[in-house]
């Protein structure tokens, strides 16, 4: 729960009682003016403490002195301080775009800011930002059910699946006109991209710089401007979205849980000792990769490979048409994956043409594929009793986890395509029988 600061007093011979959130939510529909002298911090934005208490009291300015304001506004906990006559007040050049955000405001659009922290090599732009903070507003706005984009301080308006590099610029480090160049070229291309904005709220879920940047913008299109999470630290802020990001249904969830954890995953040499026992059933498996092993992909790719997650598949599904498959867990992934042909495996061809193509060899070699699976690969094997769902449970999986070397029901990215390339030119490169991949997963 937020820690909220309230006080009571009396001013202009009226009583009021008066919280810091109070103050808050009275300017969200007001920019700061001019400071003369005094000013105090609002959230990185500095006021004149004459205009806060009065749009915190309703008084008129003429009916308290700036003394009473700033002695006010200090036990409320903001900051004030002082500054030269002459000098404006910088953010009277950048004014802040504040509007209540009432739960019944359902919004149009949703834009989320990038972050710093990034992957080392390109990736479709939801997945470029690495940051815990910036999952958890990703997983929001696409569970919003709108249109959202993402407010990158370097291109501005950007698609979730358009293609990025890497960048360094930083909106809040940028000087003011450029920032507020970008908030103009942001209007600008969502004006491209969805027309006419009057009367389109939008709901913002980014820092000041990138809310006092685009707001006036966007207010001068007669949009709507919705910060839910305004004077909220980044704590309170992943709290907020821990809240209300929807988990998945719990028939995903039941079986997403031991997909994604690492801890519960066997060696190869581990799962074949079994002998089959607990896997001669239908069901889901997630493949892992250890840093070594992430290096050898990332050498055939080109493309950034990193350690963890790195394949799902399923067996045993029904078929189309309701034919049931023989397929088991375990004769997928003893008699076809580590079966020493490439050809009966979709995972095989994956893995050997890029680690071929690694090594500079024109063929697959299936005993040193054979052998690097065991000794850099990890398993997860979840048995799924009805198999009539599995092949809708793999697609929901699938679009959470994102698994780098999946390419059946994915997006196309570089990394994939560069994969497909691969897997077209080394299929069929051993001696073999000419039979062809015959598993989807």
């Amino acid at each position: 729960m937020d820690h909220v600061v309230a006080i009571s007093f009396t001013l202009a011979g009226q009583p009021f009682e008066l919280s810091d959130d109070d103050v808050r939510a009275r300017l969200a529909s007001h920019y700061p003016g001019q400071i003369n002298r005094y000013w105090v911090d609002i959230d990185g934005v500095r006021w004149p403490v004459k205009q806060v208490v009065a749009c915190a009291t309703g008084l008129s300015r003429s009916e308290f002195q700036s003394q009473s304001a700033r002695r006010l506004l200090a036990k409320l906990g903001f900051s004030v301080g002082s500054e030269s006559a002459s000098t404006a007040s910088p953010s009277a050049q950048m004014a802040p775009m504040r509007v209540p955000s009432p739960p019944e405001l359902a919004p149009d659009v949703v834009l989320v800011s990038c972050v710093k922290s990034k992957r080392s090599s390109g990736a479709a732009a939801r997945e470029l930002y690495t940051s815990a903070y910036f999952g958890k507003m990703r997983n929001y706005a696409e569970g919003s059910g709108r249109p959202w984009f993402i407010l990158s301080a370097e291109h501005g308006l950007v698609e979730p699946t358009e293609w990025l590099e890497p960048y360094d610029t930083y909106l809040p480090r940028t000087p003011r006109g450029y920032q507020a160049a970008w908030g103009q070229r942001v209007r600008q291309q969502l004006e491209a991209v969805l027309g006419d904005l009057a009367g389109t709220v939008f709901e913002v879920h980014a820092g000041a710089a990138y809310v006092n940047s685009l707001g006036p913008e966007l207010a001068a299109a007669d949009a709507v401007v919705v910060d839910k999470l305004h004077g909220k630290t980044i704590g309170q802020r992943l709290s907020w979205y821990l809240q209300r990001t929807r988990p998945p249904a719990p028939e995903v969830a039941e079986f997403l849980e031991p997909l994604q954890d690492c801890s519960l995953s066997m060696s190869l040499d581990e799962v074949l000792a079994t002998g089959g026992e607990g896997l001669r059933s239908p069901g889901l498996y997630s493949w892992w990769v250890d840093v070594e092993g992430a290096a050898d992909l990332t050498t055939g790719l080109g493309d950034d490979v990193t350690a963890g997650l790195i394949y799902l598949g399923l067996a045993g599904a029904t078929r189309r048409g309701g034919r049931r498959s023989s397929n088991t867990l375990w004769g997928r992934i003893a008699t076809m994956h580590l079966g020493n042909n490439h050809q009966f495996s979709t995972l095989r061809l994956t893995l050997g043409a890029t680690l071929a193509c690694a090594q500079g060899s024109t063929t697959i070699d299936e005993e040193q594929l054979t052998e690097w699976m065991k000794t850099h690969l990890r398993i997860v094997a979840v048995p799924v009793p009805d198999a009539d769902v599995l092949d809708d449970l793999e697609t929901d999986i699938l679009a959470i986890l994102d698994p780098p070397l999946n390419l059946r029901k994915m997006a196309r990215t570089p990394l994939r395509r560069r994969l497909s390339e691969l897997r077209k030119h080394y299929v069929g490169t051993t001696p073999s029988s000419g039979a062809q991949t015959t598993d989807g997963s």
